[in-house]
Order: C-alpha cells, then structure tokens, then sequence
C-alpha cells in the first residue's frame, strides 16, 4: 500500500538547529513555500496529518484538508525540547544519531515513538498522504533498511506493507 509521508515546512526552531519535537510553532515564510510548492505534486488520496500546527498548515497549503492524528506527531523531547544541536551532550546527540536507545528526560523514548507511529500505520487500510515530522519519516525509513533525514517540504513514498521504499520527491541525506 502506497504511503506518501511529507515532512511539514520549516519553522524557525528548525532553522536555528533546535529540538522540535511537541512545541507547536508556525511555518515561517520559506516553510510556507515549501509546502505550496508541494501543491500539485501529491496525489489526491485521503490525508492524515499530525495534529501540530506546523503539519497541519503544510497540508493546507498543499491543498489538503488532512484528519489530524496525534500518532504521527514527532518524538517528544521532555527536558530537551528546543536544545540547540550544538550543545546538546554526547550521549544524547550519539542516541539520535545512531536512532536507538534514546530516551529524553521528561521525554518519549524512541521505541515508545516508533510503536506509537507503526500502530497508526498498520491501521491504515488504503493508500494515503501522511503530514508529519522528520522524526517520524526518519522512523519509517529504519524500518525499511534505509537511514535518511529528509529536508523541511519533502516527500517520500513508501509500500508500508511490502517495507520498500518507492521514491523520493526530494534528494534524502543518508546518515
């Protein structure tokens, strides 16, 4: 079953290099562009979209009308919510990077993220455009055998059942 999985628009937390995980910020002027750039491109089948107001505004300006869904909401960062990349500690930093064994204070672990998101996909029963966050594509793709951080406006499609990457609408930058 084909699933195209959009990551929402940049925001400014973005764009500073911080941990974006529940905080609900609006798109700033370039992530609404990309997420108008993305009308057309998309297929007409059902939306879903995290319920966070930065998806939710990308499938709008995509031309979508998508159900928010709390399931495809970003990890939760707790205590690292809006740290900086750059000084966020070692081990932390190691976790994402390596995409396993994180678990932010305060926070949701990363296998408590990722059952949340694959629980919500193996519910769905037809094809489907999904709004949602680096995070969660990022999730999706491991579970695939591919290790990739898609840029802030991009696409990727994927057969969920079949666990194959399709394609992407943008370049992915493997880790």
């Amino acid at each position: 079953m084909e699933l195209w999985l959009v990551r929402h628009g940049e925001t400014l937390w973005n764009q500073e290099g911080r941990l974006l995980g529940w905080t609900d910020l609006p798109l700033t002027p370039l992530g609404r562009g990309q997420a108008r750039a993305l009308r057309g491109l998309l297929p007409p089948l059902p939306a879903y979209s995290s319920d966070l107001r930065r998806a939710l505004e990308t499938a709008a300006l995509a031309g979508f009308a998508p159900k928010p869904t709390r399931a495809l909401r970003e990890i939760h960062f707790g205590a690292l919510e809006g740290a900086s990349w750059e000084t966020l500690d070692s081990l932390h930093k190691e976790a994402l990077l390596r995409f396993q064994g994180f678990h932010p204070p305060g926070g949701e672990s990363l296998e408590a993220f990722q059952e949340r998101v694959f629980r919500f996909l193996e519910g769905l029963k037809e094809p489907a455009v999904l709004f949602t966050h680096g995070g969660v594509v990022r999730a999706v793709l491991r579970a695939l055998g591919e290790d990739g951080l898609v840029p802030p406006g991009s696409a990727v499609v994927v057969d969920w059942p079949k666990r194959v990457l399709a394609k992407s609408l943008y370049p992915v930058r493997y880790m």
